[in-house]
């Protein structure tokens, strides 16, 4: 057990965020005004905004929730960085504020606030990290639903430790926030790099609610290049599943191969031309994808040999 009140920071990726921002703010004041009532986390805690970029008026709504109340402070980076890196960016503010505990949450409040208390009950229990994890997925398409669980089983099938049903909800402590700040790859994919900090760490359960306003800002494409980072983040078993099947592409080669020989010994060479036809597609097929698959990896090597910032911020609000 813990005996000091911890300094909490709420961390908020934002991006083009001004239809949800006046209702969710309202939420987290309330949310933190009851912690510090009841106790719970220290009157200084603060909720931190990150605008990734927004071309709309996020950052001046966030402007004007600081000037009105100082619960509210936030950081406006220089140019869209994504998702995972304005998250990254915020955490990395909280810990430099000197916050004992960072919640990070999505803008739209799909994830139940309600919980927080929860985790940091877990916290002052002794867990250094607290998941948020989706006890029902209700509230997505079954497209959605289905293609979400097969991607939690791929990825833990390709040794990356993913938290089942669990996205970027998540309670993280300072000290965790330390080791975190240590890994300096380029490539972020904080569902999988969280959990392999590996301190102790909790759970706390919830329905995912309805958007709130505005439109989803992880539409497909986006959904399928986050799955992507993942799996190349943190996973080289592409390259060896494309191995294996070049391995399998070769048998067909000699099995086609033999076959051809057969015909051409019975006088129907003719019949071979749809195999032969096959095998070529086939084979360039797989030489393509297997390039692909290394050219990933390669361009990933790439962008981490140039060492460039993560992000850069363009105004920070005190």
């Amino acid at each position: 057990m813990r005996d000091n009140i911890p300094l909490l920071c709420i961390v908020v990726p934002c991006y083009n965020e001004e239809e949800v921002l006046p209702q969710s703010s309202n939420i987290l004041a309330s949310t933190v005004q009851d912690l510090v009532s009841k106790g719970k986390v220290s009157s200084d805690s603060r909720i931190i905004f990150v605008d990734d970029g927004s071309r709309d008026s996020t950052w001046s709504i966030i402007s004007s929730l600081h000037e009105s109340n100082r619960v509210f402070t936030g950081i406006k980076l220089a140019h869209n960085e994504g998702h995972q890196r304005a998250l990254y960016a915020g955490l990395m503010d909280a810990l430099d504020r000197g916050c004992d505990i960072s919640v990070s949450i999505d803008a739209d409040l799909q994830d139940d606030v309600s919980v927080i208390e929860e985790m940091v009950d877990k916290y002052v229990a002794g867990a250094e990290i607290v998941y948020g994890v989706r006890n029902n997925r209700d509230t997505d398409t079954g497209f959605k639903r289905n293609t979400a669980q097969a991607y939690y089983r791929l990825m833990n099938k390709l040794g990356a430790e993913v938290v089942y049903n669990s996205a970027d909800f998540r309670l993280m402590s300072s000290r965790t926030l330390k080791a975190l700040a240590q890994y300096r790859e380029a490539n972020l994919f904080l569902r999988g790099m969280v959990p392999s900090l590996g301190f102790k760490s909790d759970e706390v359960y919830y329905a995912r609610k309805e958007r709130m306003a505005g439109e989803s800002k992880y539409p497909l494409s986006k959904m399928l290049a986050l799955a992507a980072e993942g799996i190349t983040s943190f996973s080289i078993e592409p390259m060896h599943v494309m191995t294996t099947v070049g391995v399998v592409a070769l048998f067909v080669a000699l099995i086609m191969l033999i076959y051809t020989i057969v015909s051409c010994a019975t006088g129907n060479a003719v019949a071979g031309w749809g195999s032969l036809m096959v095998s070529i597609w086939l084979v360039g097929g797989l030489v393509i994808t297997s390039l692909g698959v290394t050219g990933e990896y390669v361009g990933k090597a790439y962008l981490e040999t140039k060492q460039r910032p993560r992000y850069i911020v363009d105004v920070e609000l005190d």
